[in-house]
């Protein structure tokens, strides 16, 4: 049997990596990723408090959390992609408003 504090564990790594990797990289691809990293940390931790509740409600709510990750991904990438195609580049510091 894995204690309570293994999962946790793993939940708060994932989640300060996410931290790290949005507030150190300028690129705005690793930066989704680092938010996907974030999404992952919470659903580990909801999960990891269901299964200790013995109650599905944090289940279906990782479920939810997974959905609007997927949509936050096809809309960001889309975003980018779009951004690459006029500018030629992703870099966050060469972005400063999305009027062109």
């Amino acid at each position: 049997m894995i204690s309570i504090t293994a999962p946790l564990y793993l939940a708060f790594a994932l989640f300060i990596i996410g931290v790290i990797g949005v507030l150190v990289r300028r690129n705005v691809l690793i930066m989704l990723m680092s938010i996907e990293l974030m999404l992952n940390g919470a659903n580990v931790a909801l999960i990891t408090f269901s299964r200790l509740w013995g109650d599905l409600d944090g289940q279906v709510f990782s479920m939810f959390v997974i959905g609007v990750a997927a949509a936050e991904a096809a809309v960001g990438l889309a975003i980018v992609v779009s951004i690459f195609r006029s500018r030629a580049s992703v870099d966050v510091d060469q972005l400063t408003a999305l009027r062109d």
